[in-house]
């Protein structure tokens, strides 16, 4: 498998898991959300990102390319572009930049550590998110979990849980808490916004319950896609199968929307919108009702 690609390292995160965390973020999903509020996570591969109010259209960029994949509005031709990051080092006003590179274990514990007293101090840590960590490479994965623990480092996986469960069972010793994605309860409706269908996303988060891993559900709210009658009751059945920590409910918002321009990507915001505060709050109430820890946001 190719060297696993990390397009941020967040630190200070309160919306990844308990505390104050250091988020890193891998690149590569199975996954295909209509709502993605980070499009540069979905390939594996480096991509390159452009700002166009930032661009002067001084050349520079197009002057050095050795693709010829730069036209006249000096934006990327994607057709033809190979992610090579030469015209990212030619710009002089940041209005390219390259999503994605490699980071050795060694060096993300290093950035990691920095921060360990506030970890201590607001019982946080350390976040695996993505994409999607758990497609990444095994071995860069279990080495960076293994050195974290050995730290003493509390570690949460952030996961949409759609990889064979083998993968699961191999990073279980050293995971502290697994924070799952439940999307959808219908699986057709699942496989239209999503790409894939579910059954293996339940079946998994159903597996990891019954080896009495630490579970925080994470639910993404968006009207117009899952905020009906029927797919928060189904929702609320599915749960009184499993024992979750945590119920997380987010609402949905754009504020991703300025990345797909970044890479020239269309955006399906039209049949996607906010609920609103009222029902939100009542939803958190009716998941409270039926005993689970439950609030607003991350």
């Amino acid at each position: 498998m190719a060297q696993p690609q990390i397009f941020n390292i967040q630190k200070f995160s309160i919306h990844d898991g308990d505390g104050i965390r250091t988020t890193i973020f891998f690149k590569g999903c199975p996954l295909r959300c209509k709502w993605c509020h980070n499009p540069e996570s979905q390939r594996f591969s480096p991509e390159l990102l452009f700002y166009s109010e930032r661009c002067v259209g001084c050349g520079a960029c197009k002057a050095v390319c050795p693709h010829d994949a730069i036209n006249e509005r000096m934006e990327p031709d994607r057709t033809k572009c190979v992610n090579c990051g030469v015209c990212v080092d030619a710009c002089h006003y940041t209005a390219r930049e390259m999503a994605g590179k490699f980071i050795p274990v060694r060096e993300v514990v290093r950035i990691a550590l920095q921060d360990t007293m506030f970890y201590e101090e607001s019982g946080g840590g350390v976040t695996l998110s993505g994409g999607e960590v758990m497609v990444q490479d095994l071995d860069y994965l279990l080495d960076l979990l293994k050195q974290l623990k050995r730290r003493g480092i509390h570690v949460a996986i952030d996961t949409c849980g759609d990889v064979p469960f083998e993968r699961f069972e191999k990073v279980l010793p050293y995971v502290d808490v697994f924070l799952y994605d439940l999307k959808l309860m219908d699986s057709k409706k699942h496989e239209y916004y999503i790409g894939v269908p579910n059954e293996r996303i339940l079946e998994n988060l159903k597996k990891l319950d019954e080896r009495h891993a630490a579970i925080q559900i994470r639910i993404p709210l968006i009207e117009g896609v899952n905020c009906d009658e029927e797919n928060i009751a189904a929702t609320l059945a599915f749960l009184k199968q499993i024992h979750p920590v945590k119920v997380n409910l987010l609402p949905y918002h754009n504020t991703g929307k300025s990345k797909y321009e970044r890479l020239q990507q269309g955006y399906a915001d039209e049949e996607m919108a906010t609920p609103s505060k009222e029902w939100m709050e009542a939803t958190r109430k009716r998941f409270e009702d039926e005993g689970y820890q439950t609030k607003i946001g991350g």
